[in-house]
Formats: C-alpha cells, structure tokens, sequence
C-alpha cells in the first residue's frame, strides 16, 4: 500500500492527511496487508506533505505490529550518507526488522535547484549514496571516498535490526540502465507502470532478471509494481470517484514538472516530453490500459488478473490509495473491499 499525497495547505492541513493516512495503515496491518510505502518529495501539491518518509513510516511502524515499513524511495542526492544510513537503521530497529528501504533519483528539476545539487549528477550521487549507505551498514571503520562525499573510519550505530542490511529496492520510472543496475547488484525493484507502456513495462521486468542472473544471483528478486486503486460495491462509483481523483492528480503533477519546459538534462532522456503528457491525459485511456484499478471488486479481481498475465504472478503489487483528494471513507472502503473480495483470489503479495 503506497501514501502519495497530493494536498496541500489551502486543500487540507498536514496534521489532518497524516492522521488519515495512519489511520490507513492501522487498519491495512489489522488486514493482512503486505507492506506500507511512501515518497519523498519537495515544495508542491505533488508529494510535498512527504518531505522525510522516515518520519511518517517511524509513526507507522509505532502503530503497527506485522506490516513492513517500505520507503519509495529515499533520495541519496539530497541526504549526507552517514545522516541517511543512520535514520534507516534507526527505523529498522524500532520496526524490529520490518524496513525495507528503496531508493531513488528524484526527477524534479526544483528539488535538485533547492538542494544545490546538479540533475546531472543524479545518478552518480545515486549510486554513490546507496553503496555509502549499504557499507554504513554491514562494515565497521568505514572509510569512504567518493566523488561527492569522503569519510571515515566511522562505524555506524546502531547497527541495521537486519542482516546483514534491511532489503534494498532500486526505485525507477523508465531507467533501462537503473533496472539493469539492480539486477547486478542484486537489489529488488520498484517500478510505476502508468509512465510506460504495457510493454515497455515488460521489457524493463525482462532486463533486471536477465542483469540478475548474469550477476550471479539466486532467485528472481522482488519486483513492486504501484497501482492507484478504487474499489467500492457498485463500480461506476467506483471509477467516478477514480476520474476526480487521478485529474486532480495530474493536475498537481503538472505544477510539479513545469520546470522541464525550461531545463534539459542527458541524464533523463525524454523527460522534456513529461510536461505535454499531463496536458494530453485521458483518463478513459489510463484505465483502459491497465495502469490503474477502479470497479467493484469482481471488476478488480479481472483487471488484477489481467496485470498479473502480463508481468507474472510473482509481482507485487502496491495500491495507492489516499491522495487527500478523496473523504477519507472513501479510501478506507477500498482498504477494506479489496482485502474482503479481491485479495483472497490472488497471493499475498497483491498488496
């Protein structure tokens, strides 16, 4: 289950989303549901009540007893290494081992301005922040020199709860050289299908277990794939409700990327066409294409059935299902129709 919020203050106040979205999760862990996840972003309606997700999954994992705590993701661009690694490790303590901890460029051209970080650099300062992070965690007298940060000898405390580190994600939009990467490091990977193709989509799930295998290791690895959904019994509520919900959030993705009309990178090929692609969405066509739930739950059921032909039943799938837009009853139907009717007819791994 992913928390990305799309409010802001004159929607309504951040006090009241997290209370919400909380509330959520205490309910998804009384559920059964696999895992809680949430974003890390800057400044807009898009993302911005979710500027530390440590902090709000911290407040998750107090209320909480079996769900695992997932951040999607955390930015090492924007966090020193030693500070990064430290937080998480606290978190995974306090959870008792529930963390996983995926990790992410950022594409926000603002972010990176505001944090005085190049984009260019971004995957660099990714990777080098994630290695950083990984050897924080399982070596001690680290001495690290880097292009961007250099340290040392340090040992980190306190000591990750699991070892000899909590699992590492790999967080990506359409990156083939950032799912390539995961495979060969041996990471699991979190993709958003709605910003591809079905294809395309397939194509990148194909690459990491192929980078996977080449580098030697065992098993298929993890691959989290996020899914807005809306369920309710009668499901053309259930997509009216879904059609306010994701144009107001296209909305809000559109104030976010209007820097890509002005900033150009090597480092995001493609990207300069992300600002017309908010301007041209069709809901009726992202539902279509499978890129997002809405129905009853026997229309979930079918459009889950199908995603899972596509990628494979070993996929897990995290719903997004609270952006503030909607009454918070409204998600809390959806938390607890899918867990009723839709989940028990796939594997645990559905959400």
């Amino acid at each position: 289950m992913t928390f990305f919020p799309s409010v802001g203050p004159k929607d309504k106040a951040a006090h009241t989303y997290y209370d919400e979205a909380l509330g959520l999760i205490e309910r998804a862990d009384e559920l059964g549901y696999a895992h809680v996840k949430t974003i890390e972003h800057y400044f807009f309606r898009y993302g911005g009540y979710s500027p530390d997700p440590v902090t709000f999954l911290t407040a998750a994992a107090a209320r909480t007893s079996r769900i695992r705590i997932t951040t999607g993701a955390v930015i090492p661009a924007f966090t020193h290494p030693v500070k990064l690694a430290g937080k998480l490790a606290m978190l995974d303590n306090l959870s008792h081992g529930r963390l996983d901890v995926g990790f992410g460029r950022a594409f926000l051209p603002d972010e990176f301005e505001a944090f005085g970080v190049p984009i260019d650099e971004s995957r660099a300062r990714f990777a080098e922040g994630l290695e950083a992070c990984r050897r924080l965690w399982t070596e001690e007298d680290v001495i690290f020199e880097g292009d961007f940060h250099r340290f040392g000898p340090v040992t980190l405390q306190p000591r990750p709860f699991q070892r000899p580190h909590p699992p590492i994600y790999v967080a990506t939009a359409m990156s083939q050289d950032s799912v390539e990467e995961a495979g060969r490091k041996g990471y699991n990977l979190q993709l958003v299908p709605a910003t591809s193709n079905r294809e395309r989509t397939r194509e990148l799930i194909d690459a990491y277990h192929a980078a996977r295998a080449s580098g030697g290791h065992q098993g298929a690895g993890k691959v989290q794939l996020s899914y807005p959904c809306y369920v309710a019994e009668d499901g053309a509520e259930a997509r009216r409700l879904a059609r306010s919900d994701e144009e107001r959030y296209n909305e809000r993705l559109g104030e976010a990327v209007q820097a890509w009309g002005r900033v150009a990178s090597s480092a995001y090929p493609g990207y300069d066409k992300i600002l017309a692609a908010t301007k041209n969405y069709d809901f009726d066509t992202k539902l279509g294409d499978h890129k997002l739930l809405a129905g009853s739950p026997e229309e979930v059921r079918a459009q889950l059935a199908t995603i899972q032909g596509w990628f494979g039943d070993d996929i897990t799938v995290s719903l997004t299902v609270h952006s503030g837009l909607l009454p918070v009853e409204k998600s809390r139907r959806t938390v607890d129709l899918f867990a009723a009717e839709v989940a028990p007819a796939f594997t645990a791994s559905t959400r």
